[in-house]
């Protein structure tokens, strides 16, 4: 079991790997990896295909997943919206389309789990959630922007597995296992969304405890957050920031209204400019601090801060923040490599990583 499992999680991790080059990493012989390949065959966890042709001589072939081979059932909640996907083994999602939600905790949970028995139920091996909240198990303790508190969101497991976790530690988890923090041994990971959100990975794995970045004081301690602080650097880097830079009333939808001042901007609006310019400063400001607090090697930004990220006034701000025996050696401070798609593979990841064992025990 223990081969076979080394031979499962290896295939998870890297995707399209040969059978040739996975023997060659686990130290097996071309035999052995042959009969494990096999037995997971037979198991309908992996399947073999030929690989591109590379020239003469005898084709290798490649690890994928079995095209009957089970799934993980991934749902991911926003601000505005959900979505339900399926992610195989190898860690890719199947498209599904957003839909857009009021907010209200019972029918977005109702509206959810009939996405959810929807799906091929034979296949289903666990249920990932992805939520940016505060969770403790499958409990949302506050999402401030859903405006929810204390809900259970037990419901959407079906009786398997159930993984919920915070959409940007999931999205950071998906960096690092799959995007541009792979292979540092800590990284930092930040996602502005409405707010902004983030985990320390160690290893590819987060740091015990959660990570309320978004809720550290490092904004004007005089303007309230949602969360019922003061002061929060949430509040001075998203779509709020930028309609109190234009003297506008605070937006329905803060992300979409970023959308829109950053593509005025992008147009050659000097208004919508200095808005973005400023948001992006203030989140510089934080990052800066958290180099100093945290020394990860690498940062990645997903969501509205790999936009804020282009401005010079991020980079500029990140500076004068850091402590200055530390400004000639700044770690890279790069987008996030899967965009949009972070908090879903990262919320596939968590849940792979509870059930791969299980999966090569029970077949």
């Amino acid at each position: 079991m223990r081969n076979a499992l080394g031979m499962l999680r290896f295939a998870h991790a890297h995707p399209g790997v040969t059978r040739a080059e996975a023997a060659a990493r686990l130290g097996m012989s071309s035999g052995s990896a042959t009969e494990i390949m096999g037995r997971l065959r037979a198991a309908g966890l992996l399947a073999e295909v030929a690989a591109p042709s590379g020239g003469r001589g005898r084709p290798t072939t490649v690890l994928v997943p079995h095209p009957s081979g089970p799934l993980v059932a991934v749902v991911e909640l926003t601000h505005a919206a959900w979505r339900v996907t399926t992610a195989a083994i190898g860690g890719e999602l199947a498209p599904a389309p957003p839909h857009r939600h009021s907010g209200a905790p019972e029918t977005v949970l109702r509206d959810i789990a009939a996405a959810l028995r929807a799906l091929p139920r034979d296949r289903l091996a666990a249920v990932a959630v992805s939520v940016p909240a505060t969770v403790r198990g499958t409990t949302v303790v506050q999402a401030a922007t859903l405006k929810w508190r204390d809900v259970d969101l037990s419901v959407l497991g079906l009786g398997l597995p159930l993984t919920v976790g915070n959409d940007a530690a999931l999205a950071g988890v998906a960096e690092a296992l799959r995007g541009a923090a792979r292979g540092h041994a800590v990284a930092l990971h930040l996602t502005v969304e409405v707010g902004v959100g983030g985990v320390v990975l160690i290893d590819g794995a987060p740091a015990p405890g959660a990570a309320e970045f978004g809720h550290v004081p490092f904004g004007d301690p005089a303007l309230a957050c949602p969360c019922g602080a003061y002061g929060c650097w949430d509040v001075t880097v998203d779509g709020r920031a930028m309609a109190r830079s234009l003297d506008r009333p605070p937006p329905a939808d803060p992300r979409l209204f970023a959308d829109e001042v950053l593509a005025a901007a992008r147009s050659g609006a000097p208004a919508a400019h200095a808005a973005a310019a400023s948001a992006a400063a203030a989140l510089g400001r934080g990052v800066g601090a958290l180099l100093n607090a945290l020394d990860p090697a690498v940062v990645t930004l997903g969501g509205l801060g790999a936009d804020l990220l282009k401005y010079p006034s991020f980079s500029e701000a990140v500076r004068r923040a850091a402590m200055s025996w530390r400004r000639a050696e700044l770690p890279p401070i790069l987008p996030a490599a899967l965009g949009s798609d972070g908090p879903a593979v990262g919320a596939a990841e968590s849940a792979f990583a509870g059930i791969l064992e299980d999966l090569v025990a029970r077949r």
